[in-house]
């Protein structure tokens, strides 16, 4: 199932004992709806306070309902700040989180003055106004395969932190800058200690190299980055490879490739 969801009010997607989870509602919901105890599985486990258009879900279920009944049905059962927008029939085997081919998220700053009561909950306000430019030069750094582990303190030493980023984009849409990061996979906090450094690159408290310092571990204080609050975080898309023949129903990103990132890179240096 493809779900969204205004992560406001919740401990992020994963169960937690104790705490409201988007998981945990949409298994209660399941469980009304089919009299079953169905554990669900998740393509990416969003942050305490993130938001997802394009959460992709999946479970086992005995249910002899038509599977076009689950959106309207789960829907009755679940709160109004999580709906189900898709649901379809997928092989056995299929795992929404292994064969996710890339996840797409991004994240939102309203620069401006003031703040605003109408997106407090989606936007990260800041008030100094940020260079762009500098931030999407200083984003191409991210594009590629590198170690991360530097933007995600406490992860398990023995496991991988290499990830390959596809696109980091940075764009401004009247009073709200727009990072868009598409990546095989992130590591918990990934992204908002990345687009902190950013940010501190488009008030020019950093430089445009800062980022690339960081992964070698040259920036001082990288080992201890900053991060960045995640209302202004969602979870655009998670793309599978012949899963969905609509995926283009979704929400056409920037697209700027690794070679357009390189152009514009060298552009930027030339002038």
């Amino acid at each position: 199932m493809i779900v969204e969801y205004d992560g406001s009010n919740y401990a992020g997607f994963q169960l937690q004992v104790g705490q409201a989870t988007i998981q945990g509602e949409i298994e209660k919901s399941l469980a009304r709806f089919t009299g079953e105890s169905i554990r669900i599985r998740g393509a990416s486990r969003t942050d305490s306070g993130a938001h997802a258009k394009g959460q992709v879900v999946d479970f086992l279920t005995r249910s002899t309902h038509p599977v076009d009944y689950f959106p309207r049905a789960l829907n009755y059962y679940l709160p109004k700040d999580v709906q189900v927008l898709k649901a379809c029939d997928v092989a056995r085997e299929f795992n929404s989180r292994k064969d996710a081919v890339s996840r797409t998220y991004r994240y939102y700053i309203l620069n401006r003055d003031w703040p605003s009561p109408l997106v407090r909950h989606t936007r990260l306000w800041v008030r100094q106004k940020l260079e762009v430019s500098r931030m999407a030069v200083a984003a191409c750094s991210l594009v590629g395969s590198h170690d991360f582990r530097v933007f995600s303190a406490g992860f398990p030493p023995e496991r991988s932190t290499v990830r390959r980023v596809l696109r980091w984009d940075v764009w401004k849409e009247g009073e709200t800058i727009i990072i868009e990061a598409e990546a095989n996979g992130f590591l918990r906090h990934q992204i908002r200690k990345a687009n902190a450094l950013l940010i501190e690159v488009g008030k020019g408290r950093l430089p445009e190299g800062a980022i690339d310092r960081a992964l070698r571990g040259e920036l001082p204080g990288s080992g201890a980055c900053p991060s960045i609050p995640a209302r202004g975080l969602c979870l655009i898309k998670v793309s599978y490879s012949g899963i969905w023949p609509d995926n283009e129903r979704w929400e056409e990103s920037s697209g700027r490739s690794e070679d357009a990132c390189r152009y514009e890179t060298n552009q930027h240096l030339l002038s």
